[in-house]
């Protein structure tokens, strides 16, 4: 496990290991409400407001934030290997809609989570702002998830 220990930057984003850890599970008594209603579900986000990879034709950098929305089941993202995941794009070319939907894929397969979304706001290269929406399945119904934050740099 890279908690709690000394760990370099992956060189790419293969090479770097999503890790999950247990999520915390309904108490098996709660007198002061009701268990069901609380233990319904809910959702963590995680924004990375420094995203930055390579055009790989250019090899000029590019620059995005990065929202992670999530429902866990059985696991959470551990945030430290997740913070080394995206930092592994460094030096990695590809296109936006690839860095993304790798991204998306990768942290997906490692949580198996009840839903997730990962939105890649890219800020603007040659005037044209890209940005990416992927999502596992439709949002579920009666859980609270927050808007995406107003797209407010230039070029919008």
């Amino acid at each position: 496990m890279q908690l709690g220990e000394k760990t370099e930057l992956p060189a790419s984003p293969d090479q770097a290991k999503i890790e999950v850890v247990k999520a915390p599970q309904m108490p098996a008594k709660l007198d002061h409400i009701d268990q069901a209603a609380f233990w319904y579900g809910y959702v963590a986000r995680f924004t990375a407001p420094e995203f930055t990879s390579l055009c790989p034709v250019t090899g000029q950098p590019d620059f995005a934030r990065i929202i992670i929305d999530y429902m866990p089941k059985a696991h959470l993202i551990e945030s430290k290997s997740l913070k080394l995941f995206l930092g592994s794009f460094r030096n990695h070319g590809a296109f936006h809609e690839a860095c993304t939907m790798q991204i998306a894929e990768r942290l997906y397969a490692a949580a198996r989570p009840s839903w997730m979304r990962v939105v890649a706001i890219w800020y603007p290269r040659g005037g044209i702002p890209i940005d990416i929406f992927w999502q596992s399945a439709p949002p579920p119904e009666g859980i609270l998830i927050p808007d995406l934050p107003k797209l407010d740099f230039v070029g919008r």
